[in-house]
């Protein structure tokens, strides 16, 4: 087989997407990677941002400043930026009220004006092309008809199985509802992802519970892949805990479908003297709703990633309660900084912990094993600490760099049998 020729395709450059253009550079595949916008100071975009506002230029450009990638080996980077710039600047003024469009609906025209471009312009030469969900439709329609190979990269359980378990919970929570996004997903949207896993030769996914979601809905076992994501473990290293406070985390945006309000319940029926449970992330209830629950958390709305070793490091026990999720990082986050996880089964954490080993696995929606399982960390300082040695540990072993080497070795064996 000739010098394969694959482009990959994201909205933005989440980890796990520049893991894998970087897996693809290494093994000399990647021909481009296509996305809205990448940090470059060279591009002509950023002489046009000084015509704006002083205010409005400083916000856009902190929120382009975060779009870097990895050093792709000199693999070139295309960008599409005009459709993203319009929707910050909107989002930033607040002038998307009036433009009759709303958050989602703004993302979702970034989403398919990128699926456009790249159907259009980036599909010749190509062997394989490697796109996200919500990105990948029309491309992968017009490469099926020119017998390219469709990788598609799904980070999330596929949209029925989130559907299932949140209209349950709206049903649990009727004054939720208005707060989970999912449920509010036009047809058109359900059609396009239904699309996507159709025309995809191959399907990567990083949790069992994001393979399930596929398999519940008839995809074959023998078209998916799952790889775990990596830990961050060069980032995100071991500190001296400040104080001797027992302290409970939560690192995430503050939603219903993160089953904070759970986590709540639980910690304000446990009542443990001298010790504190933080939130740090977007509150996205409803207004006023998490108000019943005021005195007893501290809520931190938004921390710049690079500082949140400081809050994992300042933590006895990270829980991440989330009731449907594809792979929660911020569990190898904090086990990267020593730090216990206890988690559910619906957030990749069974593919990573081993229960009563680097933290615990409860089941979602239930309040007395979180507070059995905190109270166990409450009173058990010397045990907890050596969960969080052994985390760190299980944490060097799921590296970047593994993730990588899988990645590369499937694409290979795909490649192989599809020529």
């Amino acid at each position: 087989m000739s010098q394969p020729y694959i482009s990959l395709v994201h909205q933005i450059n989440p980890s796990n997407a520049q893991h894998s253009a970087l897996a693809l550079a290494e093994a000399n595949f990647l021909k481009e990677v296509i996305t809205p916008v990448a940090h470059n100071l060279g591009s002509p975009i950023w002489w046009y941002l000084n015509l704006l506002p002083k205010n409005v230029h400083l916000y856009i450009t902190n929120e382009l400043n975060r779009r870097s990638w990895l050093d792709l080996n000199g693999v070139p980077i295309r960008t599409y930026p005009w459709q993203e710039i319009i929707r910050i600047l909107l989002l930033r003024t607040r002038l998307d009220k009036y433009s009759g469009f709303s958050h989602s609906q703004l993302g979702d025209w970034v989403n398919i004006s990128l699926d456009a471009q790249v159907r259009k312009h980036h599909l010749k030469g190509l062997n394989a092309i490697y796109a996200y969900e919500d990105v990948a439709a029309s491309t992968f329609e017009k490469a099926k008809q020119e017998g390219i190979l469709c990788l598609y990269d799904l980070p999330i359980t596929f949209y029925k199985m989130t559907h299932r378990i949140m209209s349950e919970e709206a049903e649990r929570f009727p004054d939720l509802a208005i707060a989970i996004e999912s449920l509010q997903d036009p047809a058109w949207k359900l059609e396009r992802k239904e699309r996507e896993v159709k025309l995809a030769d191959h399907i990567f996914v990083a949790s069992s519970v994001t393979k399930q979601s596929l398999l519940d809905t008839g995809v074959a076992l023998d078209k998916i892949s799952v790889i775990p994501y990596g830990a961050p473990v060069e980032t995100f290293q071991v500190q001296p805990k400040p104080d001797d406070n027992f302290r409970a985390l939560y690192v995430g945006r503050v939603s219903p479908r993160k089953g904070i309000h759970y986590l709540l319940q639980a910690w304000q029926d446990l009542k443990l003297p001298h010790a504190e449970l933080v939130l740090v992330g977007s509150n996205l209830f409803p207004v006023g709703w998490l108000e019943q629950y005021k005195d007893i958390y501290c809520h931190i709305p938004s921390v710049p990633h690079l500082l949140l070793n400081q809050y994992y490091s300042s933590a006895s026990v990270l829980v991440f309660p989330s009731l449907v999720e594809g792979f929660g990082l911020v569990i190898l986050e904090a086990m990267a900084c020593g730090i216990p996880v206890i988690t559910t089964p619906n957030t990749a954490g069974a593919d990573i912990i081993t229960d009563g080993v680097e933290g615990f696995i409860v089941p979602i929606r239930n309040v007395e094993a979180l507070k059995e399982k905190l109270e166990w960390c409450y009173c058990h300082p010397q045990e907890l600490a050596t969960m969080g040695l052994a985390a760190r540990r299980k944490a060097e072993e799921l590296n970047w760099s593994l993730y990588r080497q899988k990645l590369v070795s499937k694409v290979k064996d795909i490649l192989a049998n599809h020529n």
